[in-house]
């Protein structure tokens, strides 16, 4: 099996509230996709990407036990906080080389239980967040993991700038009881990738572009090809084992097999 060598030293300032250095190291890439594993680069080293990929209880309704998932790494820290408190504190974020990336999440409810979905996307910048993009999502007939883009024409992620999205499900059980909020919130980043990289994304199949992502640790946009993939080609038993393996390395074997669904636009 023919081995792709990759050589690429990163050296990416990253600036949010906090600036910090970060290097991803040289790796071999397969050429052949046999294992898409996903390599994480390192998280910012503060709470400034805390959140939630997941619900935090069963919401019921039809949906079981599960409850909104973001397809997002996670990553868990401790902070110090005085001399002898230390708080743990789980960082849900990950990187991405485009202006408008896609965002992935899993919706364990029916359409008729869903009372609306909700998108939000924030900068934040020096403690101060701005929405920048906000919409709310036709529902999905049936439960599965959806996409949801960020339109070019709404708003572009600047290089360095940290952005806290969240992903909200308000499902109704019963007619005669309150809506209940089912979410999920992390954050994303772009970076820049360096011009080594670049010149092989221009000569790679998409394929080869999956494993150069997830090998350089840039989250969104693995995912997002990968995906692409699996839905040019529904039957593909590769490609899924290929999902399977990709999902499993960030801890998201749960919700592996759940049906990818090509959808969901705005409501106007």
């Amino acid at each position: 099996m023919k081995i792709l060598q990759l050589t690429i030293a990163l050296g990416i300032l990253l600036t949010s509230n906090i600036s910090y250095p970060l290097k991803l190291q040289a790796l071999p890439v397969n050429h052949h996709l046999a294992s898409v594993k996903f390599i994480p680069p390192p998280p910012p080293p503060d709470r400034s990407a805390a959140g939630s990929r997941s619900g935090a209880a069963s919401r019921g309704c039809d949906a079981g036990s599960q409850t909104v998932t973001a397809l997002v790494p996670t990553y868990q820290q401790t902070i110090n906080q005085g001399q002898q408190a230390v708080v743990p504190i789980t960082q849900v974020w990950g990187l991405t080389n485009a202006e408008n990336p896609d965002f992935f999440f899993f919706v364990p409810y029916n359409a008729s239980s869903i009372a609306n979905i909700e998108f939000v996307l924030q900068e934040q910048t020096q403690n101060k967040s701005k929405t920048v993009y906000r919409t709310y999502l036709t529902p999905p007939e049936s439960p599965g993991i959806m996409s949801v883009h960020l339109p070019p024409g709404a708003a572009s992620l600047q290089v360095g700038t940290m952005y806290h999205w969240f992903f909200k499900v308000r499902v109704q059980c019963n007619q005669k009881q309150p809506l209940k909020l089912d979410y999920a919130e992390g954050w994303v980043q772009r970076v820049n990738q360096n011009s080594t990289l670049t010149e092989q994304l221009k000569q790679a199949e998409l394929q080869q572009k999956v494993t150069l992502y997830a090998t350089n640790g840039v989250w969104y946009d693995a995912i997002a090809s990968l995906a692409e993939l699996r839905l040019t080609n529904p039957k593909n038993e590769s490609l899924l084992a290929k999902w399977t393996t990709l999902l499993h390395s960030v801890g998201l074997e749960e919700i592996a097999n759940q049906p990818l669904i090509n959808c969901c636009k705005p409501r106007t």
